[in-house]
């Protein structure tokens, strides 16, 4: 019984730094901050205009989400974590869906956080 108490102690400490190593994985990938691009978007009237440049938008390799709001004339693009995408190309891709881009600007807020703030 004496020999099983060292072992048991040391898989215990295994484990706990084991854990501690994924909590402190998981509240870092938690703090990394979502980026996202705002765009207001001119001529965007119907459904069919929406699901246009949601078609071209959803199509980047760098879109993790994509939300429209199409009363309020509003795109908003989360990025894919680590990933970037220059405005000029949010903007191309905007015209060449056949509309134009009023204001466009990055922010720190996520597609669901644009979303509520929309209501």
């Amino acid at each position: 019984m004496k020999n099983c108490l060292p072992i048991a102690h040391r898989a215990l400490t295994t484990l706990s730094i084991a854990v501690a190593a994924a909590l402190m994985h998981n509240t870092a990938a938690a703090a990394a901050p979502v980026k996202s691009v705002r765009v207001e978007v001119n001529g965007m009237v119907c459904a069919f205009c929406a699901a246009a440049i949601e078609k071209k938008l959803s199509a980047l390799p760098e879109t993790r989400a994509l939300y429209v709001n199409l009363k309020k004339k509003i795109v908003a693009i989360e990025l894919k974590e680590g990933r970037s995408v220059s405005l000029d190309k949010v903007r191309a891709e905007v015209r060449d869906a056949g509309y134009d881009v009023v204001r466009i600007a990055e922010t720190d807020q996520s597609v669901a956080e644009i979303k509520a703030g929309l209501k």
